[in-house]
């Protein structure tokens, strides 16, 4: 009873403290604070991105305009202007379909879509005739320098825009349709702008080729070669060209007092490129799988027989032995640079094996594989009877190989983004969390790699979708604020599309 008592009195000291003018004040909405942004110790005025097709806004295999006005510096241009940034110009395509002619010949393949015609959605290429003539070049300056396909080197290779290079493979379709001279350097067209801003994403391609083409090409880490105009588009560039191509893009682009950001490069065999096609994908009934047994019976004894001769290991022996069963998935047969060269004892023992959960084999190789060689007989399955050259799959070795580029790669762009005092973009270690486990958005949703169902990677299977560029663009703008003391807001992934479908 005291316990209600003096609640009651407590009670009535609040009621009469809120009455002393015998009228209730009753507070009314309030308004929100509007929020100041802020430059912080950057100066955006003039904002001009160099890189490659990550930086053009690529994506579904193709370069059109949707696209790139969903490229990340096109995002980061928005924000930008929020505090004094300019205008930011684009060398837009002539339309959505992605393909190019030169001359009237085509160059440049139509964009990917999902199409659902054939009953179960797959990629294909957007039907129509584009109308971008590489020739009908534009006149710049341009903001965005991004070029398609160019590796670090070419951005300072003089005729990379050149029109009389592109059919003879000298040039770039891309940079030729912008270029300000036929003799001009991507570097020199930008740094000629005065930025007072950049960003900077270039060493993804000097890797990639070698990973696409499932390492069948030249490590010139291994070779020493360090003359970069007698490298293969398969090849990989040596880390000291790298470094002293970086080093020049960075000395240049801040000469005038520009501020900058660069981002380091994601270890390219988490894409989906790689990661989508099982390792034994064929299906097989039981008579196909018992001719193919005894069409191998051969080869796995002879083999085996090595072992007695110590031309090759037991364990190496056993790894290659072949053999089918009745179901639908059957490890698919890979040709093996690395395994011993057993053809000095018999030039039928090819090396080959099959494929474990180990290789990784690329999104192309889904177009033909289970498909038949001969289409008159039934057995010579691709794949199977016919094995997957090296150009299809990365082996472990491979991977490992690539891995060891990119870290070496990303030390590199690490060190020169402190020596030249510019933010730094970890988009190796956020790529890796979208491919691990994915992005949570405002909605609830998730975005991950997850080929054509994901949201974040393009049916390319390597290049972001719309709303993947934004969650990069927001990674751009949180080190940017972070290096600064800007306060960018960044963009809403979800106001971009995860896919374009038919």
């Amino acid at each position: 009873m005291k316990k209600i008592i003096a609640l009651l009195v407590f009670s009535g000291l609040f009621l009469t403290s809120c009455n002393d003018d015998d009228t209730a004040v009753v507070p009314g909405p309030t308004e929100p604070t509007p929020i100041t942004y802020t430059s912080g110790s950057a100066d955006f005025t003039k904002y001009v991105s160099v890189g490659n097709s990550l930086t053009a806004g690529f994506s579904d295999a193709a370069l059109f305009i949707d696209g790139q006005n969903a490229s990340f510096p096109n995002m980061l241009a928005s924000n930008f202007a929020l505090v004094g940034g300019g205008d930011f110009t684009i060398p837009l395509m002539a339309d959505n379909f992605g393909g190019a002619t030169l001359g009237g010949t085509p160059v440049l393949e139509n964009r990917l879509i999902l199409s659902f015609a054939s009953g179960s959605p797959a990629p294909v290429q957007v039907e129509g005739t584009g109308t971008t003539e590489i020739s009908n070049t534009l006149t710049g300056p341009f903001n965005n320098m991004g070029v398609p396909l160019a590796k670090s080197y070419h951005l300072v290779a003089p005729g990379y825009g050149s029109l009389a290079g592109v059919p003879l493979g000298l040039a770039n379709p891309f940079y030729a349709r912008f270029a300000s001279s036929q003799t001009s350097t991507v570097l020199g067209d930008a740094a000629a702008q005065n930025p007072t801003f950049f960003s900077l994403w270039i060493g993804n391609n000097d890797v990639l080729g070698y990973a696409t083409n499932g390492g069948a090409g030249e490590n010139h880490n291994e070779t020493g070669n360090l003359d970069p105009t007698t490298y293969g588009g398969s090849d990989i560039t040596n880390t000291n060209v790298l470094a002293n191509v970086y080093n020049t893009l960075l000395q240049t682009l801040t000469a005038n007092g520009a501020n900058g950001v660069v981002a380091n490069l994601p270890d390219v065999v988490s894409a989906p490129f790689f990661t989508t096609v099982p390792h034994n994908p064929v299906p097989l009934d039981a008579a196909t799988a018992a001719t193919l047994n005894m069409a191998y019976a051969q080869y796995n004894a002879g083999v085996t027989q090595l072992v007695g001769l110590n031309a090759i290991t037991p364990e190496e022996a056993a790894a290659r032995q072949i053999s089918f069963s009745a179901g639908a998935t059957n490890a698919a047969v890979i040709i093996d640079e690395d395994l011993t060269d057993l053809s000095g004892f018999n030039p039928a023992l090819v090396n080959m094996r099959q494929a474990t959960d180990q290789d990784l084999l690329v999104l192309t190789s889904r177009n033909f594989i289970g498909t038949l060689a001969n289409p008159s007989d039934p057995t010579s399955i691709n794949g199977v009877a016919v094995p997957l050259a090296d150009k299809w799959v990365l082996t472990p070795e491979e991977q490992t190989t690539i891995s060891q580029t990119v870290a070496a790669y990303n030390q590199v762009i690490e060190a020169l983004a402190a020596q030249y005092d510019v933010a730094l973009v970890d988009a190796n270690a956020y790529l890796d969390i979208v491919s691990q486990s994915g992005v949570t958005l405002s909605d609830g949703s998730t975005v991950t790699t997850t080929f054509g169902t994901g949201g974040g990677i393009s049916l390319d299977g390597i290049h972001p979708s719309p709303r993947g560029y934004a969650l990069l663009a927001n990674l751009f703008v949180e080190a940017i604020n972070e290096k600064y003391g800007s306060n960018l807001p960044g963009v809403e992934p979800l106001d971009y599309t995860g896919l374009y479908i038919k």
